[in-house]
């Protein structure tokens, strides 16, 4: 997908009050229409994308933002289940409603009522029916490591400070063990109930910018278990260090046992950097 450049609420063509009313066909029922929004977000102050009983979600935000917007509530669905503290870059949301409202207007309409720390970046008018989780390919995540001998309060919120050489070549070749289709129970949580913890791996790979002190991490899935990539990446630090060699990875993998990656790296160097479909989100649009 190409991303937007973020609009500004003066984007918003219509107004920011609640439009009053519903499109309705020649026998007065109600019309609904399916939209897709493409939302950027901080997840530093949430506890994840999905609802939570008494605690702020991105989920929640966008539900509530949606209901000011239109004055109807409509049930978000997200295409990737971000845990707490994870940012997002991509992630692709949907939801069915009867306002009358153009499909720009979401853009600029949903972010006049969103916090800033979540912003709608595209929007799409798509089939009824399309489903942003099931019809996703795959999901590329990216982790942020600041490689230096002291913090980095710019980047503070979205990358996590190692001291010490990492040997980065060491941790990309780590991640060729993890490509392809593997039971990864290993990577898993044990506090997850998952009735398969066999995933493909569509490629992994660490690389270094050595102009910003930035490590970075990418790895793309058909799909993850929670907490895989931050199980993942907390592995392949100490592979960096030199406290595990890329073989150690491997055998982590084979040994499908729950919960023995370790350490679980914090969830602010982690961000859902793209949701992959088999055709751009833009050629789904009916408009």
């Amino acid at each position: 997908m190409v991303f937007a450049l973020l609009q500004s609420p003066d984007s918003f063509t219509g107004d920011y009050s609640l439009p009053g009313s519903a499109q309705a066909d020649q026998m007065g029922a109600e019309v609904t229409r399916q939209f897709v929004l493409v939302v950027e977000y901080d997840g530093t102050r949430y506890a994840g994308f999905q609802l939570q009983k008494n605690l702020p979600t991105i989920q929640g935000e966008l539900e509530n933002a949606l209901e000011k917007l239109t004055g109807n509530f409509s049930r978000v669905y997200g295409s990737s289940r971000t845990d707490s503290g994870v940012h997002a870059l991509g992630q692709v949301i949907s939801f069915k409603t009867s306002a009358c409202l153009k499909t720009r207007d979401y853009i600029g309409g949903m972010n006049f009522h969103l916090p800033d720390d979540i912003s709608v970046i595209e929007a799409y008018r798509v089939r009824e029916g399309f489903d942003v989780r099931r019809r996703a390919i795959s999901r590329s995540y990216r982790y942020c490591i600041i490689n230096r001998g002291s913090r980095s309060p710019i980047r503070e919120a979205y990358t996590v400070l190692v001291r010490g050489e990492l040997d980065v070549e060491a941790m990309d070749a780590a991640c060729g063990y993890l490509e392809g289709t593997h039971d990864f129970a290993s990577f898993a949580s044990p506090a997850e109930s998952l009735r398969s913890t066999t995933r493909r791996v569509i490629r992994a790979g660490v690389i270094r910018q050595q102009e910003d002190d930035l490590v970075i991490i990418n790895i793309e899935a058909n799909a993850f278990l929670p907490h895989q990539v931050r199980n993942t990446v907390g592995p392949l630090i100490k592979i960096g260090r030199r406290q595990m060699t890329p073989e150690d990875l491997k055998d982590i993998m084979n040994a499908r046992t729950v919960g023995l990656a370790q350490p679980t790296a914090p969830a602010k160097g982690l961000t859902l950097y793209r949701v992959n479909y088999t055709r751009e989100l833009k050629e789904e649009s009916l408009e």
